[in-house]
């Protein structure tokens, strides 16, 4: 009959395996998209990307116009007008709703970058002449930005910061799980210390 952990033990070991795999299922997503576009990203040179890029040229309405004309913006950069952003929005179908634009005498510039592309978008004042383009650069590009977190917005800047928390509580006690169980696993430490020195040992020789 094999021997009982002790009870503490036993307690923390239990404790420690919940923590393990609750962090685990929480960060299986990301672990997989980072661990995925690492490679991508390592290997960038070599994956060629060719963006496709969409224009699209529209003429102001006369009443919109001749607003926009009479409008003062109070510093250099300042949201469109809602009645203009709603308008542009709904002929080019893009959200522009709260986006800083460029004031000047003669023009307004949007800059509309995402993740996996760019796009902009200049209004000429004087003769009221919309030119909009998007660029496109493909899906490994835009996980790639999703990876970095590149114009991805404040609610996956939020996703990170709970994958970062998780990955550090599943990496945390898997380390304490490997402590409680190194004992009876004679090669335990031998590989955490692998694991630790290669990284270490490339860094101070390969990397000038």
């Amino acid at each position: 009959m094999p021997p009982t952990e002790p009870a503490p033990r036993a307690h923390w070991l239990k404790t420690l395996h919940q923590w393990h795999w609750i962090s685990s299922a929480v960060c299986l997503f990301g672990m997989l998209l980072f661990s995925a576009t690492g490679i991508t990203l390592n290997h960038a040179a070599q994956i060629e990307s060719r963006p496709q890029v969409a224009t699209r040229s529209v003429q102001l309405p006369a009443a919109l116009h001749a607003a926009l004309g009479d409008a003062v913006a109070t510093a250099p950069t300042a949201p469109l007008p809602v009645a203009l952003a709603d308008w542009l929005g709904r002929e080019l179908a893009i959200e522009l709703e709260g986006r800083p634009a460029e004031w000047s005498e003669e023009e307004l510039y949007v800059s509309l970058p995402r993740p996996g592309g760019d796009a902009w978008l200049r209004i000429d004042r004087a003769s009221g002449a919309v030119e909009y383009e998007r660029s496109d650069r493909g899906w490994i590009s835009y996980l790639n930005d999703l990876h970095k977190g590149r114009h991805a917005g404040l609610a996956w800047s939020w996703f990170i910061d709970l994958f970062a928390l998780a990955c550090l509580v599943f990496s945390l006690t898997g380390l304490l799980i490997l402590k409680l169980h190194a004992q009876r696993r004679p090669g335990t430490w031998p590989l955490v210390g692998l694991g630790l020195v290669l990284p270490l040992l490339l860094a101070l020789l390969f990397i000038h």
